[in-house]
């Protein structure tokens, strides 16, 4: 034997081999793509399922927007009432701040005529003894309704 057919059979054997290992990956190769093609083939009923879900979930959100539109439009009248009570608070509110505002102008206008007269210690000594006269008519009639008793 000579060189050349030692070289030949190791060749050989190496394709051997070599077709062994391509074989055994292409085997491999097979099994994988039969995998797929299952999961392919069971691909359109499940997204059949799915689409079915997802239009039935369409259905119920429709229903509960209408519903809730429903219920909104019942409560709207109820929505304008307070709208027309905060409406008339607020004007009221306003008329007592119109009110509240003359009375203090009427009042610094008092008290600058009241300083300019010096009439401050006159309107007091007025006052205490109006207080003192309502104090005394009350403590009378209260003794009165306590000797009657």
């Amino acid at each position: 034997m000579t060189l050349i057919g030692i070289g030949v059979i190791i060749i050989g054997v190496a394709a051997i081999i070599l077709a062994i290992f391509i074989g055994h990956t292409l085997n491999n190769l097979a099994s994988v793509l039969s995998g797929v093609d299952k999961t392919v083939q069971q691909l359109p009923a499940q997204l059949d399922g799915i689409f079915k879900e997802t239009g039935d979930m369409i259905h119920e959100s429709n229903q509960t927007l209408a519903d809730v539109n429903d219920k909104l439009q019942q409560l709207s009248p109820l929505f304008y009432m307070v709208g027309d009570v905060g409406n008339a608070t607020r004007k009221f509110s306003s008329s007592l701040v119109d009110v509240t505002d003359s009375v203090k102008a009427r009042t610094e206008a008092g008290r600058d005529i009241a300083d300019k007269n010096n009439l401050g210690g006159l309107y007091g000594s007025f006052a205490l003894g109006y207080y003192w006269l309502k104090k005394r008519r009350e403590m009378k009639r209260e003794e009165r309704d306590y000797t009657n008793e």
